[in-house]
């Protein structure tokens, strides 16, 4: 075996082809998102960005279901919650144009789902990265939380700049 197969399954980076997708998806949702929260804060719609950012999002939960699993683990739930936001984004951009309230609602919910890509990412690097899994091995200790809660803090002030400062004009 050349090191790329693992049990006659393909391995690319140590993943199988479905994860390395999802993996990816996940990444380019990231990317974008922290763009549209720059627009956010800046007031600007950054309308493509956000195009991009709730597709791979919307893709990233929906492939996470797809994992094998038995019964409801915590990643289930981050997905549940997360789509039920997504949805609430879409709904209040491209349904109800981000009129009144809507405006609110489509701000919060886009940063909560950035907000929950990147706690899985954090989580995730701590239990795939060796330097960082070697610090928190079971993701209860000081280094894990510590870094969760620099994201938790840093992700309530952009979402208060954001509500204060986000007015566009929907076209």
């Amino acid at each position: 075996m050349d090191g790329s197969q693992l049990g006659g399954t393909i391995m690319i980076f140590g993943m199988t082809p479905f994860t390395l997708f999802h993996v990816i998806l996940s990444l380019i949702g990231i990317v974008s998102g922290l763009v549209v929260l720059a627009g956010l804060i800046g007031s600007d719609r950054k309308e493509s960005w956000t195009l991009i950012f709730l597709i791979t999002t919307v893709a990233t939960s929906v492939t996470g279901f797809l994992f094998p699993y038995s019964g409801f683990t915590p990643a289930i739930g981050v997905g549940i919650i997360s789509m039920i936001f997504l949805i609430a984004a879409i709904a209040a951009l491209y349904v109800y144009r981000l009129a009144g309230s809507w405006r609110w609602v489509y701000v919060v919910s886009a940063i909560v789902s950035l907000y929950l890509n990147c706690f899985v990412l954090i989580a995730q690097s701590f239990q795939k990265i060796p330097a960082l899994n070697a610090l928190a091995p079971t993701g209860s200790e000081p280094p894990f939380a510590i870094a969760q809660g620099i994201l938790l803090v840093l992700f309530v002030i952009a979402g208060f700049l954001s509500l204060r400062r986000f007015r566009p004009i929907y076209a």
